[in-house]
């Protein structure tokens, strides 16, 4: 049984428990209800099992871990799940739960355009008949990543071209109130030629003028993106673990 200072019931009451924090805005989905708690300052909320993960959290690692543990424990939450917290001691978390993957990466936002990049004109929106291209550019490219065509989390494909071969592509997951970019991927014989960058600001000028505030996910140890992220304007962030539960 979890304890909790305040419940909380529905999009609107728990994006204003925490104060609207970009993360929030991003993982709560407008069209989908979701439900939560308050305790010592962490907001933690449950998701509809078709957005994904289980349910996420913001603030401190510490209470975030009490609300989910006591979720686990009322079987709420079961193995092949998993949440999105705040980033914790890798220790921290095993002690609390039954961890089958535990994976650090950082969430952040820009409210600013990024500068012009070269290339940046040769993204362009891709269609249904790009999956198959998709599919193989990602498989021998980027094949951990949960974004790929047929995901129903993903709004629209870019991409940039060479000639007729696919070479770099990402997925528009905005499906809260702010520009979400995911699944950034260059074919491994184009890279270090600044099409990650280009691709990445053609990205975020699309979703910009739809969103005002764009944002992106990227593991912690990818130090090479997350540089070029910082360049293009990518200067908010926020510290996670994903952790899939065993």
């Amino acid at each position: 049984m979890i304890t909790a200072d305040q419940v909380l019931t529905g999009r609107d009451a728990l994006l204003a428990a925490t104060g609207h924090h970009p993360y929030a805005r991003h993982a709560l989905w407008r069209d989908h209800e979701a439900r939560g708690w308050r305790r010592d300052g962490t907001v933690g909320w449950l998701l509809p099992p078709e957005q994904g993960p289980a349910g996420g959290a913001i603030g401190a690692p510490g209470p975030a871990l009490d609300i989910f543990a006591g979720l686990v424990a009322d079987g709420v939450l079961r193995p092949g799940q998993w949440l999105h917290l705040p980033r914790a001691d890798r220790g921290e978390v095993t002690a609390r739960l039954t961890v089958a993957r535990l994976d650090e990466w950082d969430f952040l936002w820009t409210t600013a355009a990024p500068p012009p990049q070269p290339e940046e004109e040769r993204v362009v929106r891709l269609t249904e008949a790009d999956h198959p291209a998709l599919t193989e550019l990602i498989e021998a490219s980027f094949p951990t990543t949960t974004s790929r065509p047929g995901d129903p989390r993903i709004v629209d494909w870019y991409g940039i071209r060479d000639g007729d071969r696919l070479v770099a592509c990402g997925a528009d997951r905005s499906r809260g109130d702010i520009g979400f970019l995911a699944g950034l991927t260059v074919a491994t014989d184009r890279r270090g030629r600044g099409l990650g960058a280009a691709l990445t600001a053609g990205m975020t000028h699309a979703l910009a003028a739809r969103y005002g505030l764009v944002a992106l996910g990227v593991y912690t140890d990818n130090v090479g993106a997350i540089r070029i992220y910082r360049r293009l304007g990518y200067t908010g962030s926020v510290a996670r673990s994903s952790v899939h539960l065993g």
